[in-house]
């Protein structure tokens, strides 16, 4: 959904860093096609770019999706679900962090059954990370939530309405990026 794509682009999302992601564009980590574009989160393109959302606490902020690292935290799910394992290092590269903050959210997630660490198969001394079933589940009923908030949004919007904000946000949000 467009809408959707210039809502994430607001937050910093974009489309040309590791993994074909970086600073601009994109939609809670969906791609330009929307949720469903690829698979169920996102596809290929799905954007995690080089931006550091800050975690803003509360009292049910805990590792993974919606939890400690928020915004990263879940980008880190997301791009174990559409690229499989992966190092630390490219994690952090993915979602915009550095080093020491990725090990962090890795860490939260594993605490959190999100993910788990598997030896690397090329190199003993490393380890990859892999998106573990409770992982997806909780990602997938985070980016549920949102995309049914962006709906119950739009619910009064008729489909030229829908178009023609969808059509305006884009734009504003390609003029942001640039700005």
């Amino acid at each position: 959904m467009a809408i959707e794509a210039a809502l994430g682009a607001l937050r910093g999302r974009g489309s040309n860093g590791p993994f074909g992601w970086g600073p601009g564009g994109g939609p809670f980590g969906w791609g330009p096609g929307g949720p469903g574009a690829g698979h169920r989160h996102g596809g290929a393109g799905g954007p995690f770019g080089a931006h550091s959302h800050r975690d803003h606490g509360g009292p049910n902020r805990h590792g993974g999706p919606g939890g400690r690292g928020g915004h990263a935290a879940i980008r880190l799910l997301m791009v174990l679900a559409d690229h499989g394992p992966s190092s630390v290092t490219d994690l952090a590269a993915a979602i915009g962090v550095d080093q020491p903050r990725a090990s962090r959210l890795v860490q939260a997630a594993a605490d959190a059954g999100h993910v788990r660490r598997d030896v690397d198969p090329s190199d003993a001394r490393r380890s990859i990370l892999v998106i573990t079933d409770a992982g997806r589940t909780a990602l997938s009923s985070l980016l549920d939530h949102r995309r049914g908030a962006v709906e119950r949004a739009l619910a009064d919007f008729s489909p030229d309405e829908r178009r023609q904000f969808a059509t305006l946000l884009t734009r504003f949000t390609e003029a942001w990026r640039r700005g």
